[in-house]
């Protein structure tokens, strides 16, 4: 579709920790345009600068569509737990604290004995969780001219649109929401946030928040009619759901800092276990199931040893033959919430035979963690075929080498290297109605061809 010279695309806006990434794709499901900035943050690295990101992002859609392509959907993801208080009129009233700031772990450390118990929750209690940072903003100054709380990921469509809401996934991030019940903890409120009363409606992922109303993308003639904002969400969420559209029943192994593992179980009734994180599913009944694992913090404890650091980079890179102690228990694992990595008392000590250890261990526990989050296949075949590796480390030969090796087949792999931004659009195609071709939108042509030959 058109609207003069212009082509009808959507966007999807990936909001990350280092980086925001904005993707356009048109109505087929073919990536046209793809713009990555820095995350704009203070002097210090730590909070985002919100005034400047609601700017950036405009600047990259402006940047992306140029004199050829008309915006009518947008959806944003990104950072589950980072957010702010604003005004009446959508300002500002808080500086946003990073989930990674390290302020966070002395309010934690007070708010910990009065949280009681977190069995229920969608989310482990943490120095990371929403909840944390609305301690933290309460104390700002302003604060009492607080109307709403906004997770900085929802902040351009609240914008855009003039309505505050929260993606339920992001309600899922805050350590204060039991998502079976559909329902907040108005104790776990009162004591770090204050009042129910500052938390705007939650939405479902896809659904529709409102008209895009945006006076810069409306003068650079890039605003196309009828334009809308589609609820987007927590981006591990929106990732997942991206890798369903490539198979039905899809896990989803994310592999950056940390390993990431999302499935949606065929059973709703799945126990919630011990660091096993919990969402509302995007577009289905039932529940989406995450496991973080550690991989650059053991990686990086490795490699205070120079030398186990070069041959850890040497297996990643496919330059050194895989040795058989992969699943030999060498290496243990820091595990998620703390613990330092070591190495068990058998060891050996040749540096070779240690890096393997270390990325055996990772692997391993990448493996459990898929059987962890989705213990039942209806087949072996499922079971081999659905588990789609992403993120920078897919991109490495010798650890898709290896993580082959520990599960016993070859892993599929998502070649598109922007898998949260590009899912974003898609679910913006499917909030306006649009039925575009997930295979090429995350695969390329290529990958859609592939996905053709074997249907048939």
């Amino acid at each position: 579709m058109t609207h003069g010279a212009r082509t009808d695309v959507v966007c999807g806006v990936d909001v990350g920790t280092s980086n925001v990434k904005v993707i356009v794709l048109d109505h087929q499901g073919a990536v046209v345009a793809r713009v990555v900035r820095t995350t704009p943050r203070d002097a210090l690295g730590l909070s985002v600068d919100v005034d400047g990101l609601l700017k950036c992002i405009e600047d990259m859609i402006i940047e992306a569509c140029s004199s050829h392509f008309s915006v009518v959907g947008v959806c944003t993801a990104g950072v589950g737990e980072d957010g702010i208080l604003v005004d009446h009129d959508g300002r500002g009233v808080s500086a946003p604290l990073a989930w990674f700031d390290p302020r966070r772990q002395s309010i934690f450390r007070e708010l910990g004995p009065l949280l009681g118990s977190d069995e229920g929750f969608d989310v482990d209690s943490d120095p990371a969780r929403t909840m944390v940072g609305w301690a933290w903003a309460r104390s700002e100054a302003g604060a009492e001219n607080a109307a709403h709380w906004v997770a900085l990921t929802d902040l351009p469509g609240v914008r855009w649109t003039g309505r505050t809401f929260m993606s339920e996934s992001l309600a899922s991030r805050t350590g204060a929401r039991r998502s079976r019940e559909h329902a907040w903890s108005s104790s776990r409120i009162d004591l770090t946030l204050g009042s129910v009363d500052l938390l705007p409606p939650v939405r479902p992922a896809g659904h529709l928040a409102g008209p895009l109303v945006s006076p810069r993308l409306h003068d650079e003639g890039i605003l196309g009619r009828d334009a809308v904002v589609i609820v987007g969400g927590h981006d591990h969420l929106i990732a997942g759901w991206g890798a369903e559209q490539l198979s039905v029943g899809a896990v989803l192994d994310s592999m950056g800092t940390a390993e990431v593992i999302v499935a949606r179980p065929a059973d709703s009734t799945h126990p919630v276990r011990r660091h096993l994180d919990i969402a509302p599913s995007i577009d289905t009944p039932g529940f989406t199931f995450l496991r973080v694992e550690e991989l650059a913090r053991n990686v990086q404890w490795a490699s205070q040893d120079p030398e186990v650091a070069r041959q850890i980079r040497r297996l990643l890179d496919g330059a050194a033959p895989i040795e058989s102690i992969l699943e030999a228990r060498h290496f243990i694992p820091g595990r998620r919430g703390g613990g330092t990595p070591a190495y068990a008392l058998d060891a050996p000590r040749d540096s070779r035979s240690r890096a393997t250890a270390v990325l055996g261990a990772l692997a391993v526990a990448g493996r459990e963690a898929v059987k962890d989050i989705r213990p039942t296949a209806d087949t072996e075949r499922t079971a081999r075929s659905d588990v789609w590796l992403a993120g920078g480390w897919a991109r490495s030969p010798g650890w898709v080498a290896i993580k082959a090796a520990v599960n016993g087949f070859s892993p599929r792999l998502i070649t598109e290297p922007e898998l949260t931004g590009v899912s974003a659009a898609l679910l913006a195609a499917k909030g306006i109605g649009w039925t575009p071709d997930a295979q090429q939108a995350l695969q390329g042509a290529a990958g859609a061809a592939a996905a053709g030959r074997q249907q048939n």
